[in-house]
């Protein structure tokens, strides 16, 4: 049975992950492998598995990505919207706000599980953080050792 493993793993190993098309599977929020299995679980919680595929998607390590990406795509966005509408139009404060602070938030929620997704597709076609031989991957040390101290 270990023979078998090992052929699978060399078989995945000799296979290039496309990485546009993972990345736009985990924008679609399905599974960087199959495409039909769902990334989450919950809003952003990914599931430690593809139910369809198997594969496994714990390994992702997106931490704080995401966030930073959506910021700098939304920053842009709405303050280019706020120039532009101030430029045509120069309408008054609160209806500036009226209309951006809404559109700050709804495009930050709807970017953010896509991003998210994106990310995790990344990692998977570069076989990252465990998803492609974990044999491979340096370990993981937690906790990290004690600093050494200079005691001259």
């Amino acid at each position: 049975m270990a023979n078998l493993a090992d052929k699978i793993i060399d078989a995945d190993a000799q296979t290039d992950r496309n990485v546009w098309q993972a990345m736009r599977r985990g924008w679609r929020q399905r599974c960087p492998n199959c495409e039909t299995g769902r990334i989450y679980g919950k809003y952003l919680k990914v599931n430690d598995v593809c139910s369809d595929c198997g594969t496994e998607l714990f390994h992702q390590r997106a931490d704080d990505a995401p966030p930073y990406f959506v910021m700098t795509i939304t920053a842009h966005v709405i303050v280019a919207g706020i120039l532009i509408t101030e430029q045509l139009y120069s309408p008054p404060t609160w209806v500036q706000l009226s209309i951006w602070m809404p559109a700050l938030v709804i495009l930050s929620l709807w970017l953010l599980p896509r991003v998210k997704g994106a990310l995790i597709g990344y990692q998977w076609a570069l076989r990252m953080h465990g998803f492609g031989d974990p044999s491979l991957d340096e370990p993981e040390k937690w906790p990290p050792p004690p600093a050494e101290t200079d005691t001259r």
